[in-house]
């Protein structure tokens, strides 16, 4: 669980939702192959919490031929975006590590 305060009182919001929001966000971006086998063991995805706003740590493998740079930006402002339109919770970050690419 994902606890937070707010001025309103505490929030919880589990884990598994925000996987599976990201994980939606993620199957429609562009260039990625997946999550990366790699980053599983310490988690592909993971959210923290900073003050009273979320930070969030994935770890992808990309698709051969993608300029990396544009799509990690664009992975990082589509996460944040599903993310605070789905639950109102700012986010601080999104950090986005390329673990590898492949050819799919």
């Amino acid at each position: 669980m994902i606890k937070m305060e707010s001025h309103l009182g505490s929030i919880e919001v589990s884990e598994r939702y925000f996987l599976s929001l990201i994980g939606g966000a993620l199957e429609g971006a562009f260039g990625v192959a997946g999550l990366s086998p790699a980053g599983r063991r310490g988690g592909s995805v993971r959210i923290g919490v900073k003050g009273s706003r979320l930070t969030i740590d994935l770890h992808i493998l990309m698709t051969y031929g993608v300029n990396i740079a544009a799509a990690v930006t664009s992975i990082a402002h589509k996460i944040s975006f599903t993310v605070e339109d789905a639950t109102g919770i700012g986010v601080a970050s999104v950090k986005v590590y390329v673990d590898g690419m492949t050819s799919q």
